[in-house]
Order: C-alpha cells, then sequence, then structure tokens
C-alpha cells in the first residue's frame, strides 16, 4: 500500500528567487499594482500608505532585508533537506497554473496531469521586465533547451479514477501544447526542493486565482483529504510526498492571517481552515489554498517544523508573507 509520509507546505514568490539587493526593486512592480487589502477589498499603492502596517517601515533597510532574505534561503533549503531525506517515490505537486497552460476556454477547479512526462521550457525571450525581474522569474526554468521530466503516470491515473469515485470530477491532461511548460507553481518545487530530478511527479493544478470557479477553502481541504485516500488506496508500496505550492499573504502581507493558518495546521484545526473568508483568498493570498488542501493530505502527520518570514518589500506593507512548513 502507498502511504504519504512527508507533507510540505511553501511559497514559490519571485522574491526567494531574487538577491535581498533587489527586493526594493519590487516598489516599481507594486507602486501601480492592483490591490486587494487585508480585508480583501480592493485598494490603491497610495491607499495602502495612508494605513500601511506600522511593522513594515523598520523592515526597509539594506540590514533587514539580508537578514530576511537569508532566513528564507535557509528555509528552503531546509525543505530541500525534508524531501532528501524522505526517500520518496513520487511527490505529488499541488500549483495553481496562473492562465499558462490553462485559460478562459478552459480553466478547471481541479486538474490532475498524467501523461509519461512534463516539460520544463527556458522563460521566453520576449520576457518584459526589468532585468531584475528577468533573472528572477527565469531561475523557475530552464538555461538553454526544454527538458522533459518523469511523471508517476500510474499513480496520477489512479488518482484520478479514485478522486472521481470520491465525487470530485477532476479535469485531466495527457500532454503540453509545442513549446508550452510547467508553470512556476510546479517549476519551484522542481528547481529548489528536488535533488533527485528522475523523482517522479503527479502535477495537481487548482485553481485559486480566477473567478468564477475558485474552489472553496472546505472543498479544498476535503481535496487534501482525498488524495491521501486515493494514495492509500494504490496497491503498490510506495512512498509519497505532497506539496502545496504558493502563498502566504500577498500581495499584501497579513502576518495575523499568515500565523493564524500555520497555527491551524500545526493544531490540525480543520474547522478553522475550511471556514477561512473566500474574501480573504483573492489574489495572491488565494494560494492559500494550497496549504489548506496538505492540511487535509496529511491530517495523520504532525508539524514537524515550520518558519515565518514577514516579506515585507515597501512602506505600503506590500510584499510576501513567507510561509514554509514540514510534515512528518
Amino acid at each position: 500500500m502507498a502511504k504519504i509520509v512527508l507533507g510540505i507546505a511553501t511559497s514559490h514568490t519571485p522574491m526567494l528567487n531574487t538577491p535581498a539587493k533587489d527586493w526594493p526593486s519590487f516598489i516599481d512592480r507594486d507602486g501601480v499594482r492592483e490591490f486587494l487589502d487585508k480585508e480583501g477589498n480592493p485598494a490603491t499603492y497610495e491607499e495602502l500608505l495612508t494605513r500601511a502596517d506600522p511593522r513594515a517601515a523598520p523592515e526597509l533597510t539594506p540590514e533587514r532585508f539580508a537578514a530576511r532574505h537569508d532566513e528564507a534561503q535557509a528555509s528552503v533549503d531546509e525543505l530541500r533537506r525534508a524531501v532528501r531525506r524522505a526517500e520518496l517515490d513520487a511527490l505529488i505537486i499541488l500549483g495553481d497554473d496562473q492562465k499558462v497552460l490553462f485559460h478562459e476556454d478552459h480553466l478547471p477547479s481541479f486538474l490532475v496531469y498524467y501523461g509519461e512526462t512534463i516539460r520544463n521550457v527556458p522563460l521566453s525571450p520576449h520576457f518584459r521586465g526589468p532585468e531584475w525581474s528577468r533573472l528572477a522569474t527565469a531561475r523557475y526554468y530552464e538555461e538553454k533547451e526544454p527538458r522533459d521530466y518523469p511523471v508517476a503516470s500510474p499513480l496520477a491515473l489512479h488518482l484520478i479514477d479514485q478522486l472521481i469515485d470520491r465525487e470530485f470530477d477532476v479535469s485531466s491532461s495527457n500532454g503540453l501544447a509545442p513549446g508550452e511548460g510547467e508553470g512556476h507553481a510546479h517549476a519551484f518545487v522542481r528547481k529548489r526542493l528536488m535533488d533527485n530530478q528522475s523523482l517522479p511527479v503527479v502535477p495537481v493544478f487548482i485553481n485559486t486565482y480566477y473567478p468564477p470557479n475558485q474552489p472553496t477553502p472546505r472543498r479544498c481541504y476535503n481535496f487534501g483529504r482525498a488524495i491521501r485516500e486515493a494514495v492509500e488506496s494504490y496497491p503498490q508500496d510506495l512512498r509519497v510526498g505532497i506539496v502545496g505550492s504558493g502563498g502566504l499573504s500577498h500581495f499584501v502581507v497579513d502576518e495575523e492571517l499568515d500565523r493564524g493558518i500555520i497555527d491551524a495546521l500545526r493544531r490540525k484545526d480543520a474547522d478553522a481552515l475550511q471556514s477561512l473568508p473566500r474574501k480573504k483568498l483573492n489574489s495572491g493570498s488565494s494560494e492559500i489554498r494550497m496549504w489548506i488542501a496538505v492540511g487535509g493530505a496529511v491530517e495523520h502527520l504532525d508539524m514537524s517544523w515550520a518558519n515565518y518570514v514577514p516579506g515585507y518589500r515597501t512602506p505600503a506593507g506590500s510584499g510576501t508573507g513567507l510561509g514554509f512548513a514540514v510534515f512528518s
């Protein structure tokens, strides 16, 4: 019988691919971005400045940028070591596609990819943005040539069958169009957490970002539970890991929300996770749904390690709540 032996939840922001000296450069984008505030209401950068979290300003020095950057990088390294120690046979990766592969003509709430391989391609030469942003984004992808990576296709097909049996009518895909490759949510896990690039993965997509079909927190938690049950019904003995890639709060850092989620996961408080206000789970904070789904998948495991770094990057309190957790 297969079993989930490792759970991980992680942020995947470009801040983690960017040197500390470039963190202040995010103001180039944040200064013109359309925000949702901590309550989920639309706000401009100027409006956020008038009610910025007082904890942000002291964090905007070169010394604090460097310290928080180092702490976040050490956390990514800890996740990488956790994957290595687990000696996995397969890794399920939950991530949001964010319209890299799937668009309005077919934007599934849940999708399981079951092709024999999945491709990672270099960043498009037509990327628009400053050099610091191009370098950060490129770290998710191949440097020169596309590369196909192994997928645990039999396990993926089993998940599809079993999820349907549990009344999750998931979409499926067995290949990518020419020139297309996996998005940054899945690629971050591959490039930053996986020493063994031959480890087969099962790419799972949850549409957290885009209305009108974002799944509810309750649905996400139960989806994680259903994945665990499906894995445990697989007839082959496999050590399986699951990673939720994304979050925590962004593009406005909400420390109370982020710390509350980590605490609820530590306490295995399913009710708290399932009842999170949907209005708070939009824009970048929508990716918190990955953490909720992991919570459902690892109820049998304990949170063995976690760290949280409030990634403020502008005086308006914008940035990313950098969260990292291991369940074993």
